[in-house]
């Protein structure tokens, strides 16, 4: 089987985590691959931090330990499971694989395909290919998915973390750590910035089945109570074109009518699939974005590559990844807290940043506030 581009950084950072300072020529022969391969491939590693390169060497960075020492993580295997390897899940793998590498673990993938029924299945194949800990993100698509195969994350025998997924407030799930997008938060930076730029309270439209779907709704109605505003309409229902064709146009026609009606002027689409070809459709209706319709997106996946570049909420998926690799290595290497007492669980939200580019009329290169994170 052909080595993956993952498996072979893995083998790179292991090279130069045992000798310190490498030349790229020497890793590319070693790797048994070509010196341009290897190049490229010290670059992308030394842009996401993981390394430092100067003049044809490249060495293991300062702030990560002396080489050959041994990383915090040196040796353990972290399972993960994806509900997807693609579109939004795709960076939350990306973040904590960079993470699981720089503390010297290897990461091991198991995608669900959003089939609940089948994630406790696939989490015990991550523990049977010797994973020490996991990191997890059910397939779940609403609350009874969750109440219906949730129950089996709380008895794992091995350290877990929720990705992306939130737990019944006092369930046996809300006792593990996350990391979680604060989807809330994003769908209020959306409506601040369409407010502000004088728009009426804007419609949201949006899909009914996923978390995120369903936490941008509920963010939805959070943040017009925080602004003081009332829901204009009932949310549109979204749903995938290819899937329903009929209910993906009812869905247009509702937008539609409501920007002919003088109902609003302005509209929050999750996600940016469903928000690119909603524009496609709209104009074939006479409705053009921005001069008829203000539009932001949510997800940022591929906003920016629409006609007219959507203005997106871009959840920091990626740091996800990153922060939750991270928190399970400390769960498997803390050795009990201080003063002998269990550490505690976290729970972190990571805050999304509206990026702004043509979809709303206002100047582009505006970035709303960072992905920090806070405690909840």
């Amino acid at each position: 089987m052909r080595e993956s581009a993952a498996e072979r950084h893995d083998r790179l950072l292991a090279l130069v985590r045992e000798r310190g300072t490498a030349r790229v020529a020497e890793l590319a022969e070693r790797l048994g691959v070509s010196p341009v391969t290897a190049r490229r491939d010290v670059e992308a590693l030394a842009g996401q931090g993981l390394l430092d390169r100067v003049h044809g060497q490249v060495s293991w960075p300062q702030g990560q330990g002396a080489p050959g020492t041994g990383r915090p993580g040196e040796g353990l295997v972290l399972g993960l499971l994806a509900p997807s390897a693609t579109y939004y899940f795709a960076e939350v793998i990306r973040g904590a694989h960079e993470a699981a590498a720089r503390a010297g673990a290897r990461l091991v993938l198991r995608v669900s395909d959003y089939r609940p029924e089948e994630d406790r299945a696939r989490t015990e194949g991550l523990l049977s290919a010797g994973a020490e800990g996991v990191l997890v993100a059910p397939g779940w698509r609403g609350p009874e998915d969750r109440l219906a195969y949730g129950d089996w994350l709380a008895e794992l025998p091995v350290p877990a973390v929720l990705l992306e997924r939130r737990a019944e407030p006092g369930s046996p799930l809300d006792g593990l750590d996350r990391v979680v997008s604060d989807h809330g938060h994003g769908v209020l930076l959306a409506l601040r910035h369409l407010i502000g730029l004088g728009h009426s309270t804007p419609l949201l439209v949006a899909r009914g089945d996923s978390p995120t779907a369903l936490a941008v709704r509920a963010g939805y109605t959070e943040a017009l109570g925080t602004l003081g505003l009332k829901e204009p309409r009932p949310v549109i229902e979204s749903v995938p074109a290819e899937a329903d064709p009929e209910g993906f146009e009812r869905a247009v026609r509702a937008l539609y009518e409501a920007v002919r009606s003088g109902l609003a002027g302005a509209a929050l689409v999750h996600n940016d699939v469903d928000a690119i070809e909603i524009v496609q459709r709209l104009a074939e209706l006479g409705v053009r974005v921005p001069q008829d319709l203000a539009l932001i997106a949510y997800d940022d996946e591929v906003a920016a590559l629409a006609d007219t570049p959507l203005t997106a909420v871009a959840p920091p998926k990626r740091q996800v990844g990153r922060y939750a690799a991270e928190l399970l290595v400390e769960r498997l290497t803390e050795g009990g807290a201080e003063s002998g007492e269990e550490a505690a669980r976290r729970h972190l939200s990571l805050l999304p940043r509206l990026r702004v580019r043509d979809s709303c009329g206002a100047a582009s290169g505006h970035v709303g506030p960072g992905h920090s994170a806070r405690s909840i």
